[in-house]
């Protein structure tokens, strides 16, 4: 029971933290894309490197990177990481699912 928890916080965490963004501070997501459909798009396929490139954005100084510095960017990477890890993760627990 406390995995499946732990999977579907893992799993809508993120988009429950950007739609709360998106809703009560609008501008943080503003300054890290100016364009709605680069927010959906984040929203629904990497929502935590969405929140880490926001988070990068508005706290690190600028930088050379797509406006990051070296420490936004590992953030970033990141967040780009624990989607892939989140949609990895639930292929190799099916692995076993369709053998005969």
């Amino acid at each position: 029971m406390p995995c499946c928890i732990i999977a579907l916080l893992a799993v809508f965490g993120p988009r429950f933290l950007l739609v709360g963004i998106w809703l009560f501070n609008n501008p943080y997501l503003a300054r890290a894309t100016d364009s709605f459909l680069l927010q959906c798009l984040g929203f629904l396929f990497l929502p935590w490197t969405l929140l880490a490139y926001a988070f990068s954005i508005n706290t690190f100084p600028a930088g050379q990177y797509m406006g990051l510095d070296t420490v936004g960017l590992v953030v970033t990477l990141l967040g780009l990481l624990l989607d892939i890890l989140s949609y990895g993760g639930s292929g190799y627990g099916n692995r076993n699912r369709f053998r005969s």
